[in-house]
């Protein structure tokens, strides 16, 4: 009898040693995944969160994304001596390349020059972050 009641005393205390494991990460999982509160930052683009419609039904309108008439400029590659690229509407050009009606004349580390029936069209490389 003896045996059986040190048996059972041997196994209750790791249980309990094992339930204040499981405690101790549960509740230093809680502290580190709490630190703060999230907060999304949609850099530049349309909150996914934020429903496109309203309670009634109506469709909300959206804010165009895109730069100067269409254009949206979403990355360089600058070479100051050779060929340079930019990602524009989702597409790699380089000098010469079409994007619809436009036609890149120049691209710069940080922006890119488009020409349209002689118009100048300048679209500006945003900047990401503080």
């Amino acid at each position: 009898m003896l045996k059986n009641n040190l048996k059972s005393l041997i196994f209750d205390i790791r249980l309990m040693r094992i339930f204040m494991l499981l405690a101790c990460v549960f509740i230093f999982g809680l502290y580190y995944f709490a630190q703060g509160e999230f907060i999304y930052d949609p850099k530049g683009k349309r909150d996914p969160f934020i429903p496109l419609v309203t309670p009634d039904g109506r469709l909300l309108k959206l804010e165009q994304e895109e730069g100067a008439k269409g254009l949206l400029l979403e990355g360089v590659i600058y070479d100051e001596h050779g060929v340079s690229y930019a990602l524009v509407n989702g597409e790699v050009v380089k000098v010469g390349d079409k994007v619809d009606d436009y036609q890149v004349l120049k691209i710069e580390n940080n922006k890119v020059i488009f020409i349209k029936e002689a118009e100048l069209t300048e679209v500006e490389l945003k900047k990401e972050g503080p």
